[in-house]
């Protein structure tokens, strides 16, 4: 059975994952991390393409899904959060896409410049198949490895095309990165269900609700995996991939505290969970100072 949903305002942790915020900062931090760990550094307007594309991206979903339901289907903080301030929001969404395009035409090299088109069109696909053209079919792609692969493709996007001897010494950790979203979008969507249901969406946890053990043990055995990784792992990779074993553990943490947590805190902090290396810049900022 389906609750109707009553929105007051935000909780404080809520507010990064309505503003559709906590998505860039994660994709930004382990760019950097990981063009950091392959000494190939990349520059602010990495950053801030690939962290204006997410948002993008994210914002549009959720812009659509508030457009497209009624009051009464809506289930959480973010979708009517884009309902309510719906031109407002497409308004900021013009002028970031606008300032991503400039600064894209005039800072990128060619090399990099294709690879971001390339990506565009894959998430555009996706947008359009997830959200309209294919929304109710049962035998598209979850979108749960979507969005894991078009996240990892993201991160990789600005470090790669330069110098794609690059990939081979970033190829471990990239790998985690993309399982470690493939995790966080598979037990979200355990936890929120309900919300697939109430919005008309189709989940792996709606299509294969048998796969929850394995997926609840996913950040778990990566963390294990991961250990045993990073305790052979060159230097300046063991950093990263530590990161990712905490991002495990703190996932798998929440995951099993999610009864007494609720889903609305289960998602922010899982999506904060994947922000570890945010804790190794910051060390690094340190010993740099």
């Amino acid at each position: 059975m389906v609750h109707h949903y009553e929105p007051g305002r935000p909780h404080w942790w809520q507010w990064l994952t309505v503003l559709s915020l906590d998505a860039p900062m994660v994709a930004v931090a382990w760019q950097t991390a990981l063009a950091r760990a392959a000494r190939h550094p990349v520059h602010w307007h990495h950053g801030f393409i690939l962290g204006a594309a997410v948002w993008l991206a994210y914002a549009a979903d959720r812009w659509i899904e508030g457009w497209r339901l009624s009051p009464s289907m809506i289930q959480t903080q973010r979708h009517w959060f884009y309902r309510h301030w719906r031109w407002p929001v497409a308004a900021v969404w013009l002028a970031v896409l606008l300032g991503a395009v400039v600064i894209s035409a005039i800072r990128l090299t060619s090399a990099e410049l294709t690879a971001g088109l390339l990506l565009l069109v894959a998430v555009v696909t996706y947008l359009l198949s997830h959200q309209l053209v294919h929304r109710t079919h049962s035998w598209r792609a979850p979108k749960e490895i979507c969005v894991a692969l078009l996240f990892t493709a993201g991160v990789a996007c600005f470090i790669v095309p330069n110098e794609p001897v690059v990939l081979r010494e970033i190829a471990g950790p990239l790998a985690f990165f993309g399982l470690l979203c493939f995790a966080d979008c598979a037990l979200i969507s355990f936890w929120e269900d309900e919300v697939d249901r109430s919005h008309g969406q189709t989940s792996l946890a709606l299509h294969f609700p048998q796969g929850r053990p394995y997926v609840r043990a996913l950040p778990w055995s990566l963390s294990v995996i991961g250990i045993i990784y990073a305790l052979q792992a060159p230097p300046q990779l063991a950093g990263i991939i530590w990161c990712a074993v905490g991002a495990g553990v703190l996932l798998g943490g929440v995951d099993i505290l999610h009864p007494w947590l609720g889903r609305q805190l289960s998602r922010s902090l899982a999506d904060v969970g994947l922000m570890t290396p945010l804790g190794l810049l910051f060390v690094d900022c340190l010993r740099c100072a």
